[in-house]
């Protein structure tokens, strides 16, 4: 036989009480003598009672669940984001619903809509690109949204992230300190702001500083892969580069694999600096100097500012920078 659904009615009946005191035991209310509030419980353990989320959203219109779009689950960069979100979250009590974009405008928009559509109480977007499509559709929601790891140049919502500019300004001087003034940007993606108008800006001031000319040859635009800097190797090495910063740890891993099969010694004869130093910096050999991000309180202070902007409370700055630290391991000299 099907075990029947226990309701809040089933509890108060066995209880001897309202559905009103049920609840407020639920919810922690104090307003409830002990030896009630005992009863209730026990009630509650005796049926295996669980309150319905569901039914609660509706009665409250809050459903306690947060939508965290994020491009790519299996990227060490995110899913250290992620932890930040979800222990901020578990603390103020909300649900996290996690949905994966593939890095796909039209998958992120599709994502958007779903979980807007699952009556989200507020959304944490750790997409690449903020296309104005995307704009507009964070514009006709009303429910509150935060990037965290994202830019967004026209600050359209609110955001978490660093001084991505600044960064790579000084990972860039750092390879021109040591002598080098033949150095690649290897990028991801230059449709992407953190790529175009954040860390390549970035590298053209570290140059103009120094008495660099840029030289646009020495800028290769890549889809950020493992392979990708694999092949780039070749090219790095007839076009006598003798650094490189790269945009992301994977693209990074490439780069330096690609220069050690060919013979390249790192960092004597090409020095390499990455942006994310996830683990993979700290596992390729030579490890790999870099950006080091406080990922994790990106995502912590990016769910904790959702939780204000949801709560209406009031907010000092709707677009925290935090700050950043730069660690020297083996690829450089």
């Amino acid at each position: 036989m099907e075990k029947q659904n226990v309701t809040i009615y089933d509890v108060a009946r066995e209880s001897g009480v309202s559905m009103a005191t049920v609840s407020r035991v639920l919810n922690g209310n104090s307003n409830v003598r002990q030896a009630t509030k005992e009863k209730v419980l026990k009630v509650i353990d005796d049926l295996d009672y669980r309150p319905n989320a569901v039914a609660r959203g509706l009665a409250s219109k809050k459903t306690t669940t947060v939508g965290v779009i994020i491009p790519d689950v299996t990227d060490g960069y995110f899913s250290s984001l992620a932890r930040g979100i979800d222990d901020i979250a578990t603390m103020y009590k909300y649900n996290i619903i996690l949905a994966n974009s593939d890095d796909n405008p039209d998958k992120e928009a599709s994502v958007l809509n779903t979980l807007l559509s699952k009556q989200v109480d507020g959304i944490i977007f750790m997409g690449n690109e903020i296309n104005d499509d995307l704009r507009a559709d964070f514009k006709r929601s009303d429910c509150p949204i935060v990037l965290a790891g994202s830019v967004d140049i026209n600050n359209s919502v609110p955001s978490v992230n660093i001084d991505y500019a600044d960064a790579v300004k000084n990972e860039t001087e750092r390879l021109i300190k040591n002598g080098n003034s033949r150095i690649a940007f290897a990028s991801g993606s230059m449709k992407q702001d953190v790529n175009k108008e954040y860390r390549l800006k970035g590298y053209v001031a570290a140059l103009e500083n120094n008495g660099i000319k840029f030289d646009e040859k020495l800028v290769f635009e890549t889809k950020g892969t493992y392979e990708d800097g694999y092949d780039l190797a070749e090219q790095i090495i007839n076009d006598k580069i003798t650094a490189a910063v790269a945009t992301n740890d994977e693209l990074a891993a490439g780069i330096l694999n690609g220069m050690t099969d060919r013979g390249v010694s790192v960092p004597q004869d090409f020095e390499l600096f990455t942006s994310n130093n996830t683990k993979l910096a700290k596992m390729m050999r030579p490890q790999l100097s870099s950006i080091t991000q406080p990922l994790y309180d990106i995502g912590a202070v990016a769910m904790r500012l959702l939780t204000k902007i949801m709560n209406k409370e009031e907010i000092d700055n709707r677009y925290v920078v935090l700050g950043y630290e730069i660690v020297e391991r083996d690829s450089t000299k």
